[in-house]
């Protein structure tokens, strides 16, 4: 993550955001302690070097907030500290197009502050799309998240959005108006819930027509959630962050329950999942499909002999391999040192080829250890695909695999 830069006269201010930042390794910052020593490290490549900055409206050398419009004119995503809450200074600033604007309150005032900096850092990879038959409005709208660093699209009515989302998997957040041509926003919601849900794209209906049945319609018909125009910077904000935090959380519980904690591959419930559609799929339509079974050979006594760091490496570097030679095919950790992968579109002898190819790459492969290195092999079972369950694949591959580790191991057997 790019460093940010704060600028602060106050060594206590800066020593709090030292040692709350110290508690997360990816945090790196800057200081300057007056608008001169500003000016000197953002001049180096205009300020480009930069994520954001944390600048204090009052300075020995700029009483009156300078600083703000220096770092704004630079492009730099701005957060402003201050103080003292002054109700018209604020509005002032809100006026601007600031991050956010902070009152040194509490070390939880400083832990805001850093929260917003990690949510910038991933708001420049969020797509949204705005859609508003207004052009002054889409600006408006365009103008206040533009500083937060998402990535902006424009639609001037649903039906334009709605391809553009069809085209577009990547959207992550759609404002809508409620009141457009050609497709209003209740039909564009409607269109895009048939496909696609709360979790993997989050929508925000917008209307000048506040009424209470208006934002319930609008949640009903699948989004989720509601401001009503004119609305606040806070608020506008605040909604946002909820409800792309809510989802970002969801996608981390759902990737916990598919992939592998240590190697990151895919698990053996998102294996059962995926194979028996993909297997379901071939068989459908004739196609050819073979299992196969991969087992690391003397798995403990890796562990025994290097220690069980060097186990979780070798059960590492094997994954990587896997993801690097069978990428288009179903594949994961199924538990300790084995391995599963469903091959659609092989018979049994490309299947076999394409084994020993993985085989001889896993004993070419050297793990480099602390003050060593070490080769491991595998021994892998392949079954062909008579109309099995997935089950019976396994079981026949299972055999297939006992047969190669009672034949000396470092070897691929397949079934007859």
């Amino acid at each position: 993550m790019k460093k940010f830069i704060v600028v602060e006269d106050s060594p206590i201010v800066i020593k709090i955001i030292k040692h709350i930042a110290k508690l997360d390794s990816s945090l790196r910052f800057d200081t300057a302690t007056s608008f001169k020593e500003a000016k000197t490290l953002l001049e180096n490549e205009g300020g480009k070097q930069y994520l954001a900055a944390v600048v204090d409206l009052n300075l020995p050398d700029a009483p009156n907030g300078e600083v703000v419009d220096y770092t704004l004119d630079l492009k730099i995503p701005t957060i402003v500290l201050t103080g003292s809450y002054d109700e018209h200074k604020r509005d002032q600033m809100l006026e601007k197009p600031i991050v956010d604007y902070v009152v040194k309150e509490s070390r939880f005032s400083y832990e805001y502050v850093l929260k917003l900096i990690h949510r910038l850092h991933k708001n420049q990879h969020i797509k949204v799309l705005v859609a508003d038959d207004s052009a002054t409005s889409r600006k408006f709208i365009t103008t206040m998240l533009q500083p937060h660093l998402y990535q902006v699209i424009e639609a001037e009515d649903g039906k334009q959005a709605l391809n553009i989302i069809e085209k577009d998997p990547n959207i992550k957040l759609l404002i809508t108006d409620y009141n457009m041509p050609v497709m209003n926003g209740f039909d564009l919601v409607k269109n895009i819930r048939r496909e696609v849900d709360k979790n993997s794209l989050v929508i925000i209906g917008l209307s000048t027509q506040g009424s209470g049945g208006l934002s319930a319609k609008f949640i009903k018909n699948g989004a989720n959630d509601f401001l009503s125009k004119p609305f606040s910077h806070e608020e506008f904000h605040c909604r946002i962050i909820h409800n792309i935090e809510t989802m970002e959380h969801v996608e981390t519980i759902q990737h916990a329950a598919y992939h592998d904690y240590l190697t990151g591959l895919f698990n053996r419930r998102h294996f059962y999942e995926k194979g028996e559609e993909a297997l379901a799929v071939a068989q459908k339509k004739s196609i050819p499909t073979c299992l196969a079974l991969i087992d690391i050979d003397h798995f403990k006594k890796i562990n025994d002999v290097y220690g069980h760091d060097a186990g979780d490496l070798a059960l590492k570097e094997i994954a990587a391999l896997i993801n690097q030679a069978f990428g288009r095919f179903v594949f994961a950790r199924m538990g300790g040192e084995e391995f599963c992968v469903l091959l659609p579109g092989l018979d049994i002898k490309k299947a076999a080829t394409l084994l020993e190819n993985f085989r001889e790459l896993v004993e070419d492969h050297i793990i480099m250890l602390d003050n060593s290195s070490v080769t491991i092999t595998i021994s892998a079972g392949i079954a062909a695909d008579q109309n099995n369950t997935l089950d019976g694949l396994m079981s026949e591959s299972d055999r297939q695999l006992y047969n190669a580790k009672q034949a000396g191991r470092n070897q691929i057997c397949v079934a007859e």
